[in-house]
């Protein structure tokens, strides 16, 4: 009997330590994160073209390359290439793309290798006047902000971020929208902080010192995502909001394939931001309208760079909407900026940090080492008692 305790105790030990060093491993244990080489070209082949710039970013993995382009031609534009080699290139006929009338103006060669592209256009700012704070926009419309029409800067490039920024005519103040391409995974240092990987890239968007039309206007930007069936938006909830204050869900506009796998996303966190250093209380939610089919030629007719590498493609449209009745107007800061992660692939999954789960791990490991140490003591003192009992006493 004494001797199946004390194999019963070992067993319990060991599980535990098992268990332990299994804990170890996973908070601590590294492993290699993939990378990509990144190279980055201005307007490949051309000095200063007329009317926008076009950025090519070529990210090269173990044996493919994503191509990301962005492009000031027309309503801003990012469009991601993946495709199955490393030697894949880019082409830019700059007369057929400058002219805007045919496709083909932009090409990634060979067209054999390319597995998926996807593209956002950043087509129209809308504007209204929220009177009886209601944050329902369904009415009281100002003329759009046609970002097509819009006078951009040139492209600043700063390693590997990109910023444009540009005014309305008659208006102060300006829409700015920033690019960022990755070589590894990691995590924005501003809030919302969105988890990246070397298949997306990120864009921040801000209104700084434009002037609203009225005290109560609120505001929409209008996307229209390029070359997949992105016909609904995901909205994931989860339990922490370690690296997004406040917020607990993540959506995703997520289009699949022809084989049905994740073909391309876009993601986003439901808030934006009033001020550019902001604090929790400068948080404001965003909503997002359903996605709508929308005329692939519409896009091409906005987009510069949809008209060059597309052909009637496939497209979708959808609003995202920023503050909530009862939330401070646009006027009360005059800045309001919001975050997207674009990519190919699976969307990048949140998961607990180390420290959080370092902090779990002891909450829940104390109990279970003092229970632990009772059912040790518990045996030894058994065993101890059994041994004594069996022991010989001399006879008097």
């Amino acid at each position: 009997m004494a001797a199946v305790k004390k194999r019963s105790c070992s067993v319990s030990s060991l599980m535990f330590l098992f268990s332990v060093f299994s804990l170890s491993e996973g908070l601590f244990g590294g492993g290699e994160t993939f990378k990509r080489k990144l190279t980055i070209k201005l307007n490949p082949g051309m000095l200063s073209p007329p009317g926008g710039d076009l950025l090519h970013v070529r990210a090269v993995g173990d044996n493919d390359t994503l191509h990301f382009l962005f492009c000031s031609q027309g309503a801003p534009t990012l469009l991601l290439v993946h495709t199955n080699t490393i030697s894949s290139t880019v082409k830019v006929n700059w007369t057929q793309f400058l002219d805007r009338n045919i496709s083909g103006g932009l090409t990634v060669e060979p067209e054999s290798s390319i597995l998926y592209s996807n593209a956002i256009v950043f087509s129209r700012l809308l504007e209204y006047d929220d009177v009886n704070d209601t944050a329902n926009a369904t009415s009281d419309f100002f003329p759009p902000y046609e970002l097509q029409d819009v006078s951009w800067s040139r492209l600043n490039l700063s390693d590997s971020t990109a910023l444009l920024c540009g005014g309305a005519a008659n208006s102060n103040g300006s829409l700015c929208l920033q690019l960022s391409v990755f070589e590894a995974e990691g995590r924005g240092h501003l809030w919302p902080s969105l988890l990246h990987t070397a298949n997306s890239s990120q864009l921040g968007v801000w209104l700084d010192g434009l002037l609203p039309r009225t005290t109560r206007s609120r505001f929409l930007l209008e996307l229209q995502a390029v070359g997949g069936s992105y016909s609904q938006v995901e909205v994931h909830r989860s339990i922490d909001d370690e690296f997004t204050p406040s917020i607990f869900k993540v959506s995703q506009w997520v289009s699949a394939n022809s084989s049905s796998d994740v073909g391309g996303f876009v993601q986003w966190k439901p808030v934006a931001y009033r001020r550019s250093a902001p604090a929790l209380e400068d948080a404001t939610p965003c909503r997002h309208s359903e996605p709508q089919r929308r005329s692939g030629e519409e896009a091409a007719s906005v987009s510069g760079l949809i008209r060059a590498f597309y052909t009637n493609p496939e497209t979708f449209g959808l609003n995202v909407s920023f503050g909530l009745a009862g939330e401070p107007f646009y006027n009360s800061t005059r800045f309001l900026s919001w975050t997207v992660l674009v990519g190919i692939g699976s969307p990048p999954v949140d998961s607990f940090s180390p420290l959080v789960l370092a902090i779990m791990a002891v909450g829940l490991g104390a109990p279970m080492i003092l229970l632990l140490l009772g059912g040790v003591c518990v045996c030894i003192r058994k065993r101890t008692a059994a041994s004594s009992s069996m022991a010989y006493e001399p006879i008097n």
